[in-house]
């Protein structure tokens, strides 16, 4: 990615639903892609739209960062990941009825490599690379389900796919980082529970918090 004029933007998911902007000294423009006037569910969340808001505001850089399910023992509660792939086979709408919407997706490799390089740098133990597997919600996988996604996949969740293309059609550079609440369904070898999901959720905060503040200072400098 070559020199970056506008602003950062980030996102954030229900692992920081009541978090508010970073504190870091070049704090960014902050959305919570669930919160409009309450909980609003990963399938009904308008990503062009927030993409649009991010790029009127003068936005060229966007940092996700969303909640998951791990798909492998090893990637337990704690980790952070910051996939280089991602797979939707549900239909992703374009915001574009011509030739434009055949877009090559995917996360923007040198914005990308630099949120790598400011995670990394405070503290935080990251997982450089995986493949994101968006499936639609609101519901969570079954077991079955599970087992066939987890051969193609890292970690699962609902929304960072579909986010990455809407950003990608307005140019924005997009990038993410996946904290995983909970292994998915199934993993561990026994049924997830709502309670399982939202106990490693409270856990991750505070790493996940202090990460994120951190990182911002770096990512927030345009360069």
């Amino acid at each position: 990615m070559g020199a970056a004029a506008g602003r950062l933007a980030v996102v954030a998911g229900s692992s920081l639903l009541d978090r508010p902007r970073p504190t870091a000294a070049h704090a960014a423009l902050w959305t919570q892609r669930h919160d409009a006037d309450g909980f609003l569910l990963a399938h009904r969340i308008d990503h062009r739209a927030n993409a649009r808001g991010w790029a009127e505001a003068g936005c060229d850089r966007v940092l996700a960062i969303s909640s998951v399910g791990g798909l492998r023992p090893e990637l337990g509660p704690g980790t952070h990941l910051a996939p280089d792939d991602f797979i939707a086979l549900g239909p992703i709408e374009s915001a574009f009825d011509d030739a434009r919407a055949h877009l090559v997706p995917g996360f923007e490799p040198d914005w990308r490599r630099r949120v790598v390089e400011a995670w990394s740098c405070s503290g935080a133990k990251l997982v450089d690379g995986g493949v994101y597997w968006q499936t639609r919600g609101p519901r969570l996988e079954t077991p079955a389900e599970i087992r066939l996604i987890a051969e193609h996949a890292h970690v699962v969740g609902m929304t960072l796919a579909s986010e990455a293309v809407a950003c990608a059609e307005l140019g924005l550079a997009y990038a993410a980082i996946c904290v995983v609440d909970n292994l998915a369904n199934g993993v561990s070898g026994r049924r997830l529970s709502i309670a399982e999901l939202e106990a490693g959720r409270a856990a991750n905060e505070a790493e996940l918090v202090r990460a994120l503040d951190a990182a911002v200072v770096e990512l927030g400098q345009s360069k």
